[in-house]
């Protein structure tokens, strides 16, 4: 899995509901929170703003608009999403309820949601969302017992803590310099390591994990978190640098952690940040390198859609990144020629399979370098998401613009960072006008040879159907 495994900045009113009551019955320790308008968690919970106006329990201070706008969003992306953080986890409490009520169905026998004292916005609101938690509720012994007879590794991406989380050097400044908003997502990375990362490479944790239960035995010998052993663990976390992993499987499994250890923009801190700094591509280099195969995850794709790349690298100009998400590997100058360097360099693996969710789309590529078309065979093969879609007309107008204006006879091609290689789409098959992007929720499927290389692309839809990613032709 990818990344975005649960939505920790866009949540429910029902859900939250059922986390608050999944506190209560459970009887989940609450903490001080210092920054906040409320004292702690509990007062949090009681708040009147605490349902869909999260963003009202900040410092009504001008210092903190900035806080406001880049970290609870409720901001509008007009081009590609929209954030709705206003019922945004804050306590370690709530995250963990949320984890347990989005792995498992047992939770749910011990609530009920009943709807808080709502205005009638929010309460319409309420009864929408309830509608779907309800749907979700009923699938989700299904999902847990698919899930618990088959091997599942994760990876964070921004959702998993927040929106937009290490966008560039100024949100992190922004976000780490308030001890408030440094709270909600150092408790998010707890919750991360305790219910994904730990489970992914556990000895990787073994200095960690003492902290941790140094936090819960001190949570045990009074009502309130100890805050200074809190905050500790959090500034820990926040330096960690093991997140990433491999797996000793053949050919090997190299799953990258894209989000904490970034390339800062030294030119303007407001500019995207590369998603790896250069000392942790050079790690990756070698663990690859002598590889004759290797399968990559990295949460977005190495090898995007060109068109909206270009759109991010607009916005990005004119001082608007958060607006259109502007992440992706080529954003950043001294990251992207790292990582196409890698590719290029004598010794890389022969067979290159990347796995990417992210972008709320699927596809596939096959990728070569132009003056070695031989060696090595790159595959990107996307499949995003299990549940949300892009918005389908704007995806319909990118998909066809990026056929007319970087086809692989385009000169446009050779303005772009990737112009020493030629990549070549796969056509889904079932589509309906030469679409190279398949906008349908789901899970991917790949066959690989025992050289590595993908013998079968599939995207199955959630609901009914799916298509094929066949090997394009020669000519194509």
């Amino acid at each position: 899995m990818t990344g975005d495994q649960i939505y920790a900045d866009d949540v429910a009113g029902p859900m939250l509901r059922a986390i608050h009551e999944l506190i209560g019955c459970l009887g989940l320790y609450d903490e001080a929170l210092n920054g906040s308008l409320v004292n702690d968690s509990k007062e949090l919970r009681d708040n009147p703003d605490t349902y869909f106006h999260r963003e009202k329990l900040l410092p009504d201070v001008r210092s903190n608009e900035a806080l406001i706008e880049r970290f609870f969003g409720g901001v509008r992306k007009p081009v590609f999403s929209t954030a709705n953080a206003h019922n945004h986890l804050i306590s370690l409490s709530e995250v963990m309820a949320m984890y347990l009520l989005v792995w498992s169905p047992v939770c749910w026998r011990l609530v009920d949601m009943k709807q808080p004292v709502l205005s009638a916005g929010d309460a319409n609101t309420y009864l929408e969302q309830r509608a779907a938690i309800d749907e979700f509720v009923s699938g989700l012994p299904r999902a847990a017992r698919a899930l618990a007879h088959i091997p599942n590794y994760m990876i964070f991406d921004d959702h998993d803590i927040t929106d937009d989380w290490n966008l560039s050097a100024l949100w992190e400044t922004t976000t780490y310099e308030h001890p408030f908003a440094r709270r909600i997502v150092g408790n998010a990375l707890i919750a991360y390591l305790l219910c994904q990362g730990w489970g992914n490479n556990p000895d990787a944790f073994d200095d960690i994990l003492p902290s941790i239960q140094a936090l819960s035995e001190s949570a045990g010998q009074g009502a309130v978190y100890c805050p200074s052993r809190q905050d500790a663990l959090i500034d820990d976390l926040l330096q960690f640098e093991g997140w990433h992993y491999t797996l000793k499987t053949s050919p090997i499994i190299v799953v990258l952690d894209s989000r904490t250890r970034r390339w800062r923009s030294e030119l303007n801190r407001a500019r995207p940040s590369g998603l790896m700094d250069w000392e942790a591509l050079t790690e990756f280099q070698q663990e690859i390198i002598g590889q004759k195969a290797v399968v990559v995850v990295s949460p977005a794709p190495m090898f995007g859609v060109k068109l909206i790349e270009t759109i991010q690298q607009v916005f990005t100009f004119f001082g608007k990144p958060l607006v259109v998400d502007a992440e992706n590997w080529m954003a950043h100058r001294g990251a992207a020629s790292v990582l196409l360097n890698i590719f290029r360099h004598s010794r890389t693996p022969e067979n290159f399979v990347i796995l990417s969710g992210d972008v709320h789309y699927s596809f596939a590529y096959d990728v070569r370098l132009r003056h070695r078309p031989d060696q090595p065979r790159i595959w990107q093969i996307t499949s995003s998401g299990i549940k949300n879609e892009f918005p389908h007309t704007l995806l319909e107008w990118l998909d066809r613009m990026n056929r007319w204006l970087y086809a692989p006879w385009s000169p446009l091609n050779w303005f772009t960072k990737r112009r020493r290689m030629r990549v070549t789409p796969r056509l889904p098959e079932g589509r309906e006008a030469g679409e190279r992007l398949w906008n349908n929720a789901g899970i991917g499927v790949v066959d690989l040879d025992r050289e590595g290389s993908p013998t079968n692309i599939e995207q199955l839809n959630s609901r009914s159907g799916g298509t094929r990613f066949p090997q394009p032709d020669c000519d194509q």
